[in-house]
């Protein structure tokens, strides 16, 4: 049966139109779902904004997002250079949804990282990181700021972090200046405490302190001179009167080897010019040693100066004890009641000093088993344990009223010399690890990539990365690279802007392009383990993903 005309037509109106209608409605659907489903929030700005220089501390830290977040859901937080949160408030989100701030306090020099992680409207997650600098914050500290010959602009062989067996003559004469150091102090402190010495107290006090003395000087001489021919190795005689004219550090060892030899006229002045004389030699002594590098130094240099005074206090008198039980062991006794408790408050002080110093040094405690300051660090606390037992056995037989055990006597001045010679050589090394430039070249059969990072310290970096591609693939649409904290794996990655550099080195690789990118800043924001990924979008926008470890202190 054959259709009209009009039903013919409009079957074939209908059949013309139902392709578009089916196109329309995809097309809105497309339209309406994605809005849903695809998109998600966007930062839209940061304030303060990254990798920016500040004079003054920022009142907040703001983050934009161009939709709704979700509230109670994750956060902003800003942690400072050793990558401890500045603040214990809470973020808080705007009545819109749009805006989540931190506020912070008066934030003082430093590199401070900010970083968010929060959830969007419709679940998403989204978190980063970057970094904002507020005034001119000094260059973080690692081995390099106790190697004498930077300070005084001499190149050297490397920095004190490992002991070898070319140093043993520069710690055997630190060790020696120092053991006699705490010998001439000590005593000299010791005519001050002694208010009822007798008179065989007072002759053998002198006759030994004499003794000392010259050992002082001879050793401070010796102890300056070694560790001067080591530093000027390899330059001209005439810079050697600049070392002592123009250098603290060769000043300071004028003023050392004049009081020393002052000591042996101290020797016969009054108590007040001896402990005066003790005092300075201790302040100076500190001024040249690891507490001058910290901040606060006059927190540091206190620690350091009190716990040198009552290390002093203990090794001369233990030595002056020792002394009198060899010469008259009633003489001994006497004094050992005096001794007993001022070496008690020695060792409280020693002990409060000297963790207060390890907590102030090093960044965290595992440091202690980088380097071998931190190793000999822990051989001096065994035997510093080893004294206070040994001290107290010896105290308990004085208040007891008996005679000083030979054997205590003799164990705890071998405990002693053990930790002078300990002590004196490892503070002339570094209590920080050293940092060294990371470089990293990675042949694969598709691509190549060099990652070099310059001076790979916590701080101001220069970042190169250099990417081969085939010829066929072509040059790289973008590369990106982003640093993440293995230490704290919950912040977001800080991207490093990269920027197109023309490279003159001659490292050119057949059916190779070569492509370089640099930045250089305050990327890396605080010292520990790191992740660096190097993100390569091709002309094809297919994705190559590279990543590699490294660490700094």
């Amino acid at each position: 049966m054959k259709k009209n005309p009009i039903t013919r037509f409009r079957i074939g109106v209908w059949k013309g139109i139902a392709p578009l209608l089916l196109l329309m409605l995809m097309l809105a659907l497309w339209v309406s779902i994605p809005t849903q489903a695809h998109a998600h929030a966007i930062v839209e700005l940061k304030v303060p904004e990254p990798n920016t220089q500040m004079n003054e501390s920022p009142p907040r830290v703001e983050i934009h997002f161009n939709e709704q977040i979700e509230m109670g859901i994750g956060g902003v937080q800003v942690l400072d250079s050793l990558s401890k949160s500045v603040t214990e408030e809470k973020s808080s989100t705007s009545v819109d949804r749009r805006i989540i701030s931190l506020a912070l306090p008066k934030l003082g020099e430093g590199i401070y990282t900010v970083s968010y992680s929060v959830v969007s409207a419709d679940g998403h997650p989204v978190s980063g990181s970057y970094i904002f600098v507020v005034g001119n914050p000094p260059n973080a500290k690692d081995a390099s700021v106790f190697d004498l010959h930077e300070q005084i602009d001499h190149s050297s062989n490397g920095t004190s972090t490992e002991i070898s067996a070319n140093k043993l003559l520069l710690y055997a004469s630190r060790g020696l200046y120092y053991a006699s150091l705490m010998m001439s102090t000590g005593l000299m402190f010791w005519y001050g405490l002694l208010r009822n010495n007798t008179e065989a107290q007072q002759r053998l006090l002198y006759k030994w302190g004499l003794w000392v003395v010259r050992v002082f000087v001879i050793a401070s001489t010796f102890y300056v001179f070694i560790h001067a021919r080591d530093l000027m190795q390899d330059q001209p005689s005439t810079e050697w009167s600049k070392l002592f004219t123009t250098t603290e550090i060769g000043i300071s060892w004028l003023i050392l080897i004049v009081l020393a030899f002052v000591g042996i006229l101290v020797l016969k002045s009054g108590t007040a010019v001896k402990m005066i004389w003790a005092t300075a030699l201790l302040i100076l002594e500190g001024l040249n040693g690891h507490a001058a590098v910290y901040e606060p130094k006059w927190y540091s240099l206190l620690l350091d100066v009190v716990h040198l005074g009552g290390a002093a206090v203990w090794a001369g008198g233990l030595s002056f004890l020792l002394l009198l039980w060899l010469k008259d062991r009633k003489e001994a006794g006497r004094f050992a009641v005096a001794f007993s408790q001022a070496a008690w408050i020695s060792i409280i002080l020693l002990t409060l000093t000297g963790t207060l110093s390890v907590l102030l040094f090093l960044p965290s405690l595992s440091y202690l088993f980088y380097t071998s300051w931190g190793i000999l660090l822990l051989i001096k606390t065994s035997l510093v344990l080893m004294v206070i037992v040994t001290g107290a056995l010896l105290r308990l037989r004085v208040r007891r009223g008996d005679l000083l055990s030979g054997n205590l006597l003799k164990l705890d001045v071998s405990l002693m010399a053990a930790i002078l010679i300990v002590v004196g050589i490892f503070t002339y090394i570094s209590p920080l690890p050293a940092n060294t430039p990371y470089s990293k070249h990675v042949i694969e059969a598709d691509k190549k990539i060099t990652l070099r990072i310059t001076p790979n310290v916590p701080g101001e970096n220069q970042f190169i990365v250099k990417v081969w591609l085939l010829e066929k693939t072509g040059e790289p649409k973008r590369v990106k690279l982003l640093l993440h904290s293995l230490d704290k794996p919950e912040l977001g990655a800080i991207e490093i802007p990269l920027d197109k550099s023309e490279d003159k080195d001659n490292d050119n690789i057949p059916d190779f392009i070569k492509s370089t990118y640099k930045a250089t800043g305050q990327f890396i924001p605080f010292p520990g383990k790191w992740k660096a990924e190097i993100r390569i979008l091709t002309q094809e926008d297919n994705e190559m993903v590279h990543e590699e470890a490294f660490r700094n202190y």
